[in-house]
């Protein structure tokens, strides 16, 4: 297929989501087009060790599984672009989707451009992401069993990840900026009445501490400036994350966060499905992702035979008028 054929199916990004749509897509005989992007694989592959996906009993590194998936598509048939998209044209069909001044069409488009979290931008944190740092208690909560660590944040995410971390983690130290929490009431009281929680109120992180692991984070009181160190084996970031949608602003509908808005997988633009954590603000998890890729994949191949089939059926009622 060249850059001017028609096809079936554009994906727009390349995490479980879109990987796993590509492989429902490809074995349809959809012969989908992804457009992984340069941060092919999602945020997997800053994952170190994923132990919670079906099907490793010993766990598999990140990179790896993605690794995976992207043979199993390619094997069905899937064809790649690694770029990025940057600008799509979703105002009649066939769409349109541009990598630089390439132009690609496509029947129908499923995006799966995912979520990015939100970093505190320190060296340390970037040294240390994966040995340590991490933005998913869920994901990565079990590796620091019996240890201290530290949740940064005052928001529900931040709640919830610190009272997860208490099932299994020694203790867990929540640091907050201000003096108060800006959780839900209920969130803010079931974390304060945890005897396994700490808070350290008015202050932020300015470091963190560890060559090849975490052993503390650095905090900076906001009103004297005065340093300490909080011992931790790891430290969570929960300050939010945002959604990868900004080439879409304008033109699908999202929610004040920016993530898309669907009913089941479909978007207000007929033909245009969303998947994956770009349309998933509650569970973010790799099973989660997929599961919604293979939905989205299975919508958008029912959805072109059904177009197929009215385009057909309009065709024969104009014959016989002549």
């Amino acid at each position: 297929m060249t850059a001017g054929d028609v096809n079936e199916v554009i994906i727009i990004g390349s995490g479980p989501a879109g990987l796993t749509a590509a492989i429902y897509a490809a074995r349809a005989g959809l012969e989908p087009l992804v457009i992984e992007g340069y941060g092919a694989g999602g945020q997997l592959m800053i994952t170190t060790d994923v132990e919670n996906y079906p099907g490793f009993p010993e766990g598999v590194q990140g990179p790896d599984m993605m690794m995976l998936f992207r043979q199993q598509a390619e094997r069905f048939g899937t064809r790649f672009i690694t770029a990025d998209v940057s600008k799509v044209d979703f105002s009649h069909r066939p769409f349109r989707v541009w990598v630089n001044a390439d132009e690609h069409v496509g029947n129908s488009v499923i995006i799966s451009t995912g979520a990015s979290a939100q970093w505190l931008g320190l060296d340390g944190e970037t040294r240390l992401r994966g040995k340590g740092v991490s933005s998913c208690a869920t994901c990565d909560g079990f590796f620091f069993k019996d240890k201290p660590v530290v949740v940064v944040g005052g928001g529900d995410t931040a709640m919830e990840e610190a009272l997860f971390l208490t099932r299994m983690c020694e203790t867990v130290t929540v640091v907050h900026r201000r003096d108060a929490f800006r959780a839900s009431a209920i969130m803010v009281e079931r974390l304060l009445a945890n005897p396994k929680i700490n808070v350290v109120w008015n202050a932020v992180v300015v470091d963190v501490e560890g060559e090849s692991v975490v052993e503390g984070v650095r905090v900076e009181d906001v009103n004297t400036g005065a340093q300490s160190i909080i011992p931790a084996a790891a430290m969570f970031v929960a300050i939010g994350h945002l959604p990868n949608t900004e080439l879409f602003q304008g033109i699908l509908d999202a929610d004040g966060e920016g993530y898309l808005l669907t009913d089941g997988c479909a978007t207000n633009v007929e033909g245009v499905f969303a998947c994956g954590d770009v349309q998933d603000a509650v569970y973010r998890q790799a099973v989660t992702a997929a599961g919604s890729g293979c939905m989205a994949a299975i919508d958008a191949e029912r959805w072109l035979e059904a177009t197929a089939h009215s385009a057909t059926a309009a065709t024969a009622a104009t014959d016989t008028t002549h």
